[in-house]
């Protein structure tokens, strides 16, 4: 699985996901700008120092996220959309997208992929769900949908 961060703007939210890829095998996309450095103490905190073992890619913009990745299928998340995640398929190439923490994904970048926007369920007037949380829900679906496939 693929996990792409839009602009993430808390470094602990990265660290965590960070790990999450790196305990499932899934490649971290990172698209610029960032809310904050790399070297960020609090991202080797939340990602126990495997970032370095971690596959984490950077884009200068969605733009080039677009024209180097050239994901086969891109599953977008916002609180936006009526779609539930459990709806879709994903395949194991999937490369599934989520915003900044302040704002999501933009709905210029929602309306290209009307087909592949997913939202995780909540209740009414509850803005978001963390993101390291969404991340986690997320990708275990798409995971459990391969059966867990290389995970023990």
């Amino acid at each position: 699985m693929n996990i792409v961060l839009l602009e993430p703007e808390i470094p602990a939210n990265t660290g965590n996901i960070g790990r999450s890829c790196l305990a499932t095998a899934s490649a971290l996309h990172l698209i610029h700008p960032l809310g904050f450095r790399l070297d960020d103490k609090n991202i080797k905190r939340a990602g126990m120092d495997y970032w370095a073992e971690l596959d984490v890619r950077h884009y200068d913009n969605f733009d080039d996220f677009i024209s180097r990745s050239q994901p086969p299928v891109l599953f977008l998340t916002s609180s936006k959309v009526k779609r539930c995640y459990t709806e879709v398929s994903y395949p194991p190439d999937a490369f599934i997208m989520f915003g900044s923490e302040g704002g999501g994904i933009p709905q210029k970048i929602l309306d290209l992929y009307p087909d592949t926007c997913v939202r995780l369920p909540m209740v009414p007037g509850v803005r978001c769900i963390n993101l390291a949380s969404s991340v986690a829900a997320v990708l275990y679906e798409a995971l459990r949908q391969q059966g867990f496939k290389g995970l023990s």
